[in-house]
């Protein structure tokens, strides 16, 4: 870009907003709050409050992450559960089913052996017919000897697998006390971060949306200024726009569109709100592709492409946690949904420090 910018590091005051501010409407902070440089004429105590707002919504944001991996693994283990009950069923089935076999086997034996074998050859009034059952009857008692091996060897399997259900049901058990326990916790980090909200001044709101733009100002000339530096090391002409959306990532981006204006709704997948992990799910689900449920989980899911060569579709990636991600569109933005009380909307792609880009 132009000579006349100064580089990165000589611009402290706005590099330290880049850290910790959110968007123009009030996007979640970073997780290491670096101290905000006041505007002149701003208070210390004005920059502290608005530094405490961000805080506590990144509290809140890591919170219902973890509630939401925890979720994941509930429904998990329940789907889990209801497949070794079945197992388990089938194998109860089976055993009655040679345990009847057996009792019926034993029966006819009993019936048939009641007197020597010698002295009912005498007695019979046809040997012939005699013979043929006593052979009949040895060949039920091989078959007895291999249906009860296979009787215990059922039995067997299904104490296995009642103990594994068993297992996997006290595991769903333990996994649901902490979702509650997770619950409460994101309930009151959101509270909390409610209250600091309202305290703020409009004023201090002002400040807030000026420290969005210039974090976002700052980081599309870092981003311009890479990708000129690279073109000229390569001899050729730096992009002047993301390549257009096609395919899936296309599919994704007219879907999360379609979601600007729902609620944030901590823990939901839509279609009527969403937590930011939940809109990123959903709106690629819409375009045949599956991400996992949580924003540390979908950091992963694909191939990591550098900043300055984001296209529409990919993930970016919030934080050095991964607590937050966003849907890149386009002219500089992304699609997001921010925190509880907002709504799915357009904001900065440089709102908050990118931890990672995403190309599922």
């Amino acid at each position: 870009m132009g000579a006349h910018r100064r580089p990165p590091h000589t611009a402290p005051g706005r590099a330290a907003r880049a850290g910790v501010l959110s968007a123009a409407a009030g996007a979640v902070a970073v997780l290491t709050v670096v101290p905000v440089a006041a505007e002149p004429g701003g208070s210390s105590s004005s920059t502290a409050a608005t530094e405490r707002v961000d805080e506590l919504f990144a509290d809140a944001e890591r919170a219902v992450e973890a509630y939401n991996g925890t979720s994941e693994r509930v429904e998990e283990l329940r789907a889990e559960v209801e497949q070794r009950q079945d197992q388990l069923a089938r194998g109860q089935a089976e055993v009655n089913s040679k345990r009847h076999s057996l009792g019926s086997l034993a029966a006819a034996q009993y019936r048939s052996g009641g007197v020597d074998p010698e002295v009912a050859l005498m007695l019979s009034e046809d040997p012939e017919q005699y013979l043929g059952r006593v052979s009949t009857l040895d060949r039920i008692t091989t078959r007895q000897a291999g249906e009860l091996r296979e009787l215990r060897t059922a039995q067997r399997l299904m104490e296995q697998r009642r103990a594994e259900a068993e297992g996997t049901l006290g595991e769903l058990e333990r996994e649901k006390s902490r979702l509650a326990r997770q619950k409460q916790e994101v309930q009151e980090k959101l509270a909390a971060a409610r209250r600091q909200l309202e305290r703020l001044s409009t004023e201090e709101r002002r400040e807030r949306e000026r420290a969005a733009r210039s974090a976002d100002r700052e980081a599309r000339e870092a981003r311009e200024d890479r990708a000129s530096g690279a073109a000229a090391a390569s001899g050729e002409t730096a992009p002047v726009s993301a390549v257009p959306a096609s395919g899936r990532a296309g599919a994704a981006v007219s879907a999360v569109r379609q979601a600007l204006g729902k609620p944030y709704v901590w823990g939901q997948t839509g279609p009527n709100g969403f937590d930011c992990s939940g809109l990123m799910q959903w709106a690629y689900a819409r375009a045949g592709v599956s991400l996992p449920r949580t924003s540390q989980a979908q950091a992963g899911a694909g191939r990591r492409v550098p900043l300055s060569q984001v296209q529409p579709g990919d993930l970016v990636v919030y934080r050095s946690d991964a607590s937050h991600i966003g849907m890149y569109v386009g002219g500089g933005q992304v699609v997001h949904a921010p925190y509880p009380g907002t709504q799915v909307r357009y904001d900065p792609v440089g709102m908050m420090p990118v931890s990672g880009v995403v190309r599922p």
